[in-house]
């Protein structure tokens, strides 16, 4: 238990890690002099650190080493849920104050739909949270052209069977409003809808299943982390310690 308290690590990967740039430049900047532990020069980038108890600095400034972070992101459209991409901006890019360098979203929002995501490197967190057999619980705020069948949320509690054959898991539908108006009778629904899976565009496809399409789309929540309603689409804040010990104990 000692030994995983106090675990060493190479000063290059440390500082890679903590986003200080690739190994190689890093080398190079060790090579240069710009690199310290516990106020002495360092060049060897294989030298071995502790970081909770040596001190690294950069430049004269103290590189301090975290482990996982978590943030709460409102993701807004245009922007792709992924770490990278040659066409679009990603979430991951939003996150300005990011220490580390391998962060990555739970799970997808398509690109035209907004709402809560979490944006972290815990991959055992995400691995849970995703999980079917989890149960998660993923609420969605959506508007829906098209009219509704009447038997809609009795469908949906049943487990919707999408164009392709595939059958959903039950969900929870609730109809917040209905649009009406002379030149189209229907408009559209205001709907709050509950699912506990995420196939591919799963929102989308259940409600293309009923001969309705969705026009607007945001998540809510996951589990028990919620949307802050004081963050505007594209701002993001660092998740809460009260809200990382709900996410990881939310089964016990």
């Amino acid at each position: 238990m000692g030994e995983n308290l106090k675990k060493t690590m190479r000063l290059d990967r440390f500082l890679a890690e903590m986003g200080k740039g690739t190994r190689s430049e890093i080398k190079a900047l060790m090579k240069k002099g710009r690199v310290t532990v516990n106020g002495a020069c360092e060049k060897r980038p294989e030298r071995k650190i502790c970081p909770q108890e040596d001190t690294v600095c950069l430049d004269g400034a103290a590189v301090e080493y975290k482990a996982w972070e978590y943030y709460m992101l409102n993701k807004p459209q245009g922007v792709v849920s992924a770490t990278e991409d040659g066409r679009w901006p990603t979430v991951v890019g939003l996150i300005g104050e990011a220490s580390r360098r391998d962060l990555f979203p739970v799970g997808r929002l398509d690109i035209d739909t907004e709402g809560l995501l979490l944006i972290t490197n815990d991959g055992a967190l995400a691995h849970d949270l995703l999980s079917p057999k989890k149960h998660v619980d993923k609420v969605y705020f959506a508007r829906v052209a098209g009219k509704l069948p009447e038997n809609a949320g009795k469908r949906f509690e049943e487990g919707i069977v999408l164009e392709d054959g595939t059958k959903t898991m039950a969900a929870h539908l609730e109809i917040q409003e209905r649009g009406q108006q002379e030149d189209e009778p229907f408009g559209e629904t205001e709907v709050k809808l509950t699912i506990r899976e995420g196939k591919f565009h799963q929102v989308k496809r259940m409600f293309q299943a009923l001969g309705c399409q969705v026009v607007f789309l945001k998540r809510l929540s996951m589990g028990p982390l919620t949307l802050d309603k004081n963050l505007k689409p594209g701002e993001y804040r660092k998740l809460t310690q009260e809200e990382i010990l709900l996410l990881k104990n939310r089964q016990q």
